[in-house]
């Protein structure tokens, strides 16, 4: 939000008022004297007038974990174990998922606090790849490359999904990456052709890989060159 927006909002001052703050140099955001109106303010930014604090920030967080199957993608669950449970207490304060996960599917799961970045991950309009990798019960043909390509007919959202490329590595194992994430996509991908998908594991996210350090269950916060990549 615009800093004179934010301002304005406050219930302390009009418009007139917060023209002066900016002018006499009354303002503070992150410690520094802001005075352009449009300076953009956001949930973890400290705001200050005079010794007056507005708005107390707090530091955004962001997470990677390997999730494991079993575990649902939930920030609450009364029946299953949830994947902020894999977490200390003192971490799971604010957080969300960005992209989840079906109940048995493991792998790349990203958790944060920062809604406007995550957005950027997971909303089709940007085109960041997830990829995955897919097990089948059955063989993968060479012709479902084509129908990937092409995309699939959901009658129930009355849409066809977007291109998708599909790599074969083995005769009944494949890789996947797709730029959205409608309801048990894959899953219904695969059973265009009837074949069921046994085993479903997300790799990467955008320009995020999981990292083969972390065994399933186990997080590390992400770099900051991660977190600049999206």
């Amino acid at each position: 939000m615009r800093l004179d927006r934010f301002l304005g909002n406050l219930p302390c001052y009009n418009r007139q008022q917060v023209r002066l703050l900016l002018i006499q140099r009354r303002v503070r955001v992150d410690g520094a004297v802001v005075a352009d109106p449009l300076h953009e303010v956001r949930e973890f930014s400290r705001v200050e007038v005079d010794e007056q604090l507005h708005q107390a920030g707090r530091p955004p967080r962001y997470l990677m974990l390997h999730k494991p199957t079993g575990c649902v993608s939930a920030t609450q669950d009364p029946q299953h174990q949830t994947v902020l449970d894999l977490l200390p207490a003192e971490l799971r304060d604010d957080l969300h998922i960005a992209g989840r996960l079906d109940y048995n599917t493991t792998g790349l799961m990203i958790l944060t606090n920062d809604g406007q970045w995550s957005r950027r991950l997971t909303q089709p309009r940007t085109k960041l790849p997830k990829v995955y990798r897919v097990q089948t019960e059955d063989e993968i043909g060479t012709h479902y490359v084509d129908k990937f390509r092409e995309g699939f007919y959901f009658a129930f959202e009355d849409l066809t999904t977007l291109p998708a490329q599909l790599d074969i590595l083995a005769p009944r194992e494949a890789r996947l990456a797709i730029v959205e994430g409608r309801y048990h996509q894959v899953k219904r991908m695969f059973g265009y052709f009837q074949n069921k998908v046994v085993g479903l594991h997300r790799e990467r996210m955008g320009p995020i890989e999981l990292d083969p350090a972390l065994a399933p269950g186990e997080f590390r916060a992400l770099s900051s060159a991660e977190i600049a990549a999206v």
